[in-house]
């Protein structure tokens, strides 16, 4: 890469700016809030056939093979998700060079996840009747891991459309497209075959771009010295991304130890609809990196307190909205997946709260996985520890009160939403202790819309299954999303919702 090329790289002065970093946040969440509304859409008749369809028995199959194909694909990234940034911002870096490293890193790390599955795809199938396409699965972890490591690359270019084009309209699409289609030609198989369809769309609609910011490998050579150090600097980071992946499975893993694979499939799909607004915390993770990256960069530690403050509130505001709008006709939401999923519906209430209490913690650790890596993962630790016990424990309180299986599936949402809280509790005081400056993404308007939405929502449930759903969901959305926008949003806040946001504090 020439001088040229390698400053045309680089991002411009300006975008170091707090007035820029405050316009980047806030077009990426708007980029990505609209690429929540693809998915959401998109994903709802995915989630409508395999429940109809393959019935939650092959369902509850499928989701523990996904659940091991994602844990190798997340151990395989190597940290690079949100590492990535830090390198592309090294003085001096060829960032085509990196962002190689980084993709070839990925690709040797998967390459021994996939020879290890496919040795002994017992791991993804442990119920047994495992066909050659079912083996062949294995093959699906660099196509994930590839991914991450494309879009982390994206991103740092701000180029967050990207992501909506590969998580939000080709994956949702896809699946849902040929999960039908499948049924068809190999219903036994289908789930899985439009899974690797969909995973193999998304690698390489996030390839594409990346290849056009930063060019081909033309020219790149892999150096094992150089790798090495990659990985072991990015090992806390590959560590902290596989903990806060393992607190979103570490309840599917518990759960199939003690129910049947159709209690495991009920509880999947009330994840599947819980994970909704949880792509909304991840619409801002993408962007969030770089201008954390950049303003510690510049020693800028109240800005960053700031910003964390500022998409944490973002993201909780919207989180609880969605939230409130599935949770309270949860049981009309679960029965449109099918009649036997509607007694999911406790675990949904569960599930949606846990990501609304999260939130804190995710952004939180944006900023810790800079400053304070190995404090931010011994809390990860501690916080999947105590979902472990807690996990456990209340589903032997259920079974010595005599309560049905279906219970096991609130008891550990109801674990993975205390554990997350703790999570969000400990990581904002940590942070806002190293950077001199307070973590705070809680608003008292937050306590009104929901109490509002809630109160004015329950009378939604009074009325028939499908004008609970039709009539009760966009109510209590256009509830709540008055009150937070009138008793809730300043001028900061506001920005996210204009395209060319005027020059603002952010708000306390």
């Amino acid at each position: 890469m020439s001088q040229s090329d390698s400053a045309a790289a680089r991002p411009s002065p300006a975008a170091h700016s707090p007035d820029a970093d405050a316009a980047a946040l806030a077009k990426g969440g708007r980029t990505n809030f609209f690429g929540f509304i693809l998915r959401l859409v998109a994903r709802l008749p995915f989630l409508y056939v395999a429940g109809r369809w393959y019935g939650p028995e092959a369902v509850g199959r499928f989701a523990f093979a996904v659940l091991v194909i994602e844990l190798v694909a997340q151990l395989a990234t190597l940290g690079l998700k949100r590492g990535l940034a830090e390198q592309l911002s090294a003085p001096g870096a060829d960032q085509r060079h990196v962002v190689w490293d980084g993709m070839f890193v990925a690709l040797l790390a998967s390459a021994i996840g996939s020879a290890i599955l496919f040795a002994f795809p017992m791991f993804m199938f442990p119920s047994g009747s495992i066909s050659v396409a079912d083996r062949w699965m294995a093959t699906l972890v660099f196509a994930i891991a590839g991914t991450e490591v494309a879009l982390a690359a994206c991103a740092y270019r701000y180029d967050i459309g990207a992501t909506v084009r590969a998580r939000a309209i080709v994956e949702p699409w896809v699946i849902s497209i040929a999960v039908a289609g499948f049924w068809f030609v190999s219903p036994a198989d289908g789930l899985m075959l439009s899974y690797a369809t969909a995973m193999t769309g998304a690698f390489l609609t996030a390839l594409i771009p990346m290849i056009r910011h930063y060019g081909g490998p033309r020219g790149w050579k892999p150096s094992p010295t150089h790798l090495i150090g990659l990985a072991r600097r990015n090992a806390p980071l590959a560590a902290a991304d596989a903990i806060e992946w393992g607190t979103r499975r570490l309840d599917l893993f518990i759960l199939g130890q003690f129910t049947s694979p159709t209690i495991y499939g009920i509880y999947y799909m009330a994840q599947q609809v819980a994970s909704l607004p949880q792509k909304l915390k991840t619409s801002f993770e993408p962007i969030l990196g770089p201008v954390i990256t950049r303003n510690l960069a510049e020693n800028r530690l109240s800005a960053v307190a700031a910003q964390v403050s500022q998409v944490g509130f973002w993201i909780i505001a919207a989180q609880a909205g969605v939230a409130l709008a599935l949770g309270i006709p949860g049981e009309a939401v679960m029965g449109l997946v099918g009649p036997e999923f509607v007694s999911g519906a406790g675990a949904l209430a569960f599930l949606l709260a846990a990501e609304v209490v999260a939130a804190t913690a995710v952004v939180s650790e944006a900023a810790l996985v800079y400053v304070a890596r190995h404090r931010n993962l011994l809390i990860s630790l501690a916080t999947l520890g105590l979902q472990a016990v807690l996990s456990v424990a209340l589903i032997l309180l259920a079974r010595a009160m005599g309560l049905p299986p279906i219970a096991y599936a609130g008891a550990v949402a109801l674990a993975l939403m205390l554990a997350l809280g703790f999570a969000s509790i400990v990581k904002a005081r940590l942070l806002s202790r190293i950077l001199g400056a307070p973590v705070n993404s809680l608003r008292w308007a937050l306590v009104w819309a929901t109490a509002g939405a809630a109160v004015l929502g329950w009378g939604a449930t009074q009325l028939p299954e499908w004008a609970e759903l039709l009539i009760g969901v966009p109510f209590i959305l256009g509830i709540y999303g008055w009150l937070i926008w009138t008793r809730g949003f300043g001028p900061a806040d506001r920005a996210l919702f204009r395209k060319h946001p005027e020059t603002v504090a952010p708000a306390a």
